[in-house]
């Protein structure tokens, strides 16, 4: 190993790294609150000597932007770019400080918005997606700062918000002049090198019934029963959609680009035949295919489903797109920033890297599309231990991004 990666290597803190996961973990970051955290960060930024920009985001001038996205109403959002170097190559570490909901403490094993270490993995809300990611870029790059290393190009580290209900932090990032030649956005990926990530989108559907009194409901129609012949009309369609694909990167996957029913609300009373239910669902958009293309294929089959009912056909469900978009992202599987992560992943593990695809979605479509920057995914965890209780990430995962993410930026920008 040259003298100047171990150098790295030695200057990595795994201690405080997890300290500052703890840190972070601790200040909730969910349904639209994310202040409060992205000031931590800046304040760790600053302190490990990094230029800091902060910003109040302009919700309203973003609207504007064709590629808005937020379900949550903000009245306030902050942006945090740290940085350093000097010249003219340039590369971006970015990750999202929001998560989900911690839900029911009773499900969690260990309290939610605490770290806990079991059998070398840490639990907690985020530590998976994704703010233990987010924690090693920023020691990745601290170490090459803390090393004293004069790299030949500048870095931009971007904490963003909102990721998880659409992406409107990094919108603000990338309209705020910040891109570079690649990106690296530490989503849990298991390891994994991932230039292609799926896109998503949700949506609502109203089903209308005929309400009367239940004990003569054979009179009434219910919404429920009519809700259950478009949901399970939807699942034909999930699988044509998911037949279709042939892709390498996603030969895991059954159903890579799933259709999912998150939410359902419907009827008033037991006594009374529905009248009327709201479906919430997410539609997984596929690599290569547009959002609207996807949106034209859900309404067309919306209409083939109700055509097949009398009641629907007179009373078709009215479909609304709202809440989130993501569309999917690629780059090429031989671009420079992917060779030098699987370079830099060999070196680290003395592994082979694997290069697949996510079915999730992510902030990546926006920094390749508006930020013109080449963006690939790699990050520790696992998706699957993600949004749901006792949520947690391997602690040599952790590790294994950290001084992968440094070796990256080191090889990709080079050294004086």
């Amino acid at each position: 190993m040259l003298n100047i990666e171990q150098q790295i290597l030695e200057n990595i803190d795994a201690e405080d790294m997890l300290k500052f996961i703890e840190e972070l973990v601790r200040t909730p970051s969910y349904g639209g609150n994310e202040t409060e955290a992205q000031i931590l960060v800046a304040n760790k930024l600053r302190e490990s000597g990094f230029g800091v920009d902060t910003w109040e985001i302009d919700f309203d001038e973003l609207r504007k932007h064709p590629r808005f996205s937020m379900s949550y109403n903000r009245k306030k959002g902050m942006g945090v770019v740290g940085f350093f170097g000097d010249g003219n190559k340039s590369i971006i570490i970015c990750g999202h400080i929001d998560t989900v909901r911690p839900g029911e403490e009773k499900f969690w094993k260990t309290p939610p918005l605490q770290t806990t270490i079991e059998d070398k993995r840490l639990y907690g809300r985020g530590v998976t997606d994704m703010k233990g990611g987010l924690a090693c870029g920023l020691y990745a790059l601290k170490a090459i700062k803390d090393a004293g290393i004069e790299l030949n190009g500048k870095i931009y580290f971007a904490s963003v918000i909102g990721e998880e209900d659409g992406g409107c932090g990094a919108l603000a990032t990338c309209l705020r002049g910040y891109r570079a030649d690649a990106g690296i956005i530490m989503e849990p990926t298991e390891t994994k090198i991932t230039p292609e990530v799926a896109g998503a989108i949700s949506w609502k559907i109203t089903v209308e019934g005929k309400s009367t009194h239940a004990c003569v409901r054979e009179e009434g129609i219910s919404a429920i029963e009519k809700s259950i012949t478009v949901i399970n009309g939807l699942k034909d369609l999930e699988k044509t959609r998911n037949s279709r694909i042939n892709n390498k990167l996603y030969k895991r996957y059954q159903t890579p680009f799933a259709l999912n029913v998150g939410k359902i609300n419907g009827g008033e009373w037991p006594g009374s035949v529905p009248e009327k239910v709201t479906i919430e669902e997410r539609l997984g958009v596929a690599i290569e295919e547009t959002k609207e293309h996807a949106k034209n294929e859900m309404e067309k089959y919306i209409q083939k489903i109700s055509e097949k009912d009398p009641w629907l056909r007179n009373n078709p469900p009215v479909l609304e797109w709202v809440g989130y978009s993501f569309g999917p992202s690629k780059i090429p599987g031989d671009h420079p920033i992917v060779k030098n992560l699987k370079d830099s992943f060999r070196k680290v593990t003395g592994e082979e890297p694997e290069l697949e695809g996510m079915t999730y979605a992510s902030d990546a479509r926006l920094l390749i599309e508006v930020g013109e920057t080449p963006t690939v995914v790699f990050g520790p965890g696992d998706v699957r231990d993600a949004h749901g209780p006792n949520e947690c990430v391997s602690i040599d995962d952790l590790e294994t991004v950290t001084k992968t993410i440094a070796f990256t930026v080191l090889n990709f920008l080079g050294h004086k």
